[in-house]
């Protein structure tokens, strides 16, 4: 059986953001309970140097976003990097959602030999479609998704390995 394009980008893409979702409403929730500041947990970071919470959801939004697009040959939708509560990054992502899963199989499928070329930080990267979402579209939103999990994590939100995966 051959898994096509679509099939490895658009159901595993959505999936981690549905779950991203849940998990940022149970950090809402965790919040509220605890009488937390909610922008605490939105600007939290794990580091000095990394980006907060509220950056890596809206970094593993529009990577999924704007990678699909480009798969696809179309201009993505842009969303403005405002999102000032946990309501904010689940509407999103809600956006997000509703962006992939309009695209259709015949925009993705047969993109994999499709020359990709991304500039990035003064240079340019070159990709076949199958590398692009393969070794950097999906590693880049679940690196994303889950350095958002991970700093919720770490501020004590409770949350589990079957948060990040979700329900089978």
């Amino acid at each position: 059986m051959t898994l096509s394009m679509f099939e490895a980008a658009v159901p595993p893409m959505a999936r981690s953001l549905r779950n991203l979702a849940a998990i940022l409403a149970k950090a809402a929730a965790h919040a509220e309970a605890k009488g937390i500041d909610p922008a605490v947990l939105l600007q939290a970071r794990l580091y000095p140097d990394m980006f907060p919470l509220v950056r890596q959801v809206q970094i593993a939004t529009d990577i999924a976003r704007r990678g699909l697009a480009r798969l696809a040959g179309v201009e993505s939708t842009s969303m403005e990097d405002n999102e000032a509560g946990f309501d904010d990054l689940i509407g999103r992502i809600e956006t997000t959602l509703t962006s992939l899963e309009a695209f259709t199989p015949e925009q993705i499928d047969g993109t994999e030999t499709k020359a990709i070329e991304l500039p990035i930080r003064g240079e340019t990267l070159r990709f076949s479609g199958q590398s692009f979402l393969l070794l950097f579209v999906l590693p880049n939103v679940y690196f994303h998704v889950t350095t958002a999990y991970d700093i919720l994590r770490h501020n004590g939100v409770e949350l589990g390995k079957r948060d990040f995966l979700g329900e089978p």
